[in-house]
């Protein structure tokens, strides 16, 4: 452990605290991030973790903003970067250490997630134009086209072209993004599917205003994947993703106001206003 820090970023997650704090109680080196929250986040993570060095944003800039700001406060030669909402013990990060330690080429060392549910999650696949993953399928350490941010081991020295998190993206497909510049690069990426951390999906952040956080989803990764898209495939493959996704989610908003389910019309609202002003120049 005296080679990792752990790199949280918060946001409303003060419901997380105890949890964190049982996790990584004796962990020597953790950064907390905390992205302007509003529920006294930073405060409860000083009292569960006082080793933890707090860097607070004077308010929310990102998901990727806020993981290259603690990459950037870290000395150590790895960065476990871990949700909130993610149960990553010693004996789990000691495992991918290992398996980093035996194959020194991998960028990155991710384990398999595990939903509340007791099913693996599918937290990693192949490039989606590549090649369509068809589940959690690994049964031993594997080489992935991408995986999900939510516990990544980072290996400091070997960060892809633009550093690790492409600060244009505020939430969703930067790490997506990460993965395949690591994979342009000749820079694996690895499961080690022995390594099962428990997830709970989209259990991060809470808040005074429920709606709004799925709001905020919605706009989020829609105009994320537009931004993916141009970065990748160009301003007409970024323009016609938008449009073919904006007259879907339309078509999907009548069918839930006929059905209204406020939590589900509140992210589609977000996904609808995501789109329409995505740019698709990158």
């Amino acid at each position: 452990m005296a080679h990792i820090t752990a790199v949280i970023v918060t946001f409303n997650s003060a419901h997380c605290a105890e949890a964190l704090g049982a996790q990584l109680r004796g962990w020597p080196h953790v950064t907390i991030v905390d992205n302007g929250s509003a529920d006294g986040t930073p405060e409860r993570m000083r009292t569960v973790l006082p080793q933890a060095q707090i860097i607070a944003l004077p308010q929310n800039m990102g998901f990727g903003v806020a993981n290259n700001r603690g990459f950037q406060a870290s000395t150590t030669p790895y960065c476990l970067m871990i949700n909130p909402d993610c149960a990553v013990q010693s004996d789990d990060a000691q495992a991918l250490f290992d398996t980093a330690q035996q194959w020194p080429d991998a960028a990155i060392v991710v384990p398999q997630l595990v939903g509340s549910d007791g099913r693996l999650q599918v937290n990693y696949g192949w490039v989606r134009d590549w090649w369509s993953s068809k589940g959690p399928a690994a049964e031993g350490v594997t080489c992935v086209g991408n995986a999900c941010g939510a516990a990544m081991l980072l290996r400091m020295d070997q960060a892809p072209t633009e550093g690790w998190f492409d600060e244009r993206f505020f939430l969703y497909y930067e790490d997506e993004d990460m993965c395949l510049r690591l994979l342009q690069a000749g820079k694996p990426v690895i499961v080690q599917p022995a390594v099962r951390v428990a997830h709970s999906n989209r259990g991060s952040v809470r808040g005074p205003r429920p709606l709004r956080v799925e709001y905020g989803r919605g706009y989020h990764h829609a105009r994320s994947k537009v931004l993916f898209t141009a970065k990748h495939q160009g301003p007409q493959a970024a323009a016609a993703h938008r449009l073919q996704s904006l007259t879907g989610a339309l078509a999907l908003l009548a069918l839930r106001i006929l059905a209204p389910s406020p939590k589900h019309v509140s992210r589609l609202w977000g996904r609808i206003r995501g789109l329409w002003g995505a740019p698709t120049h990158y």
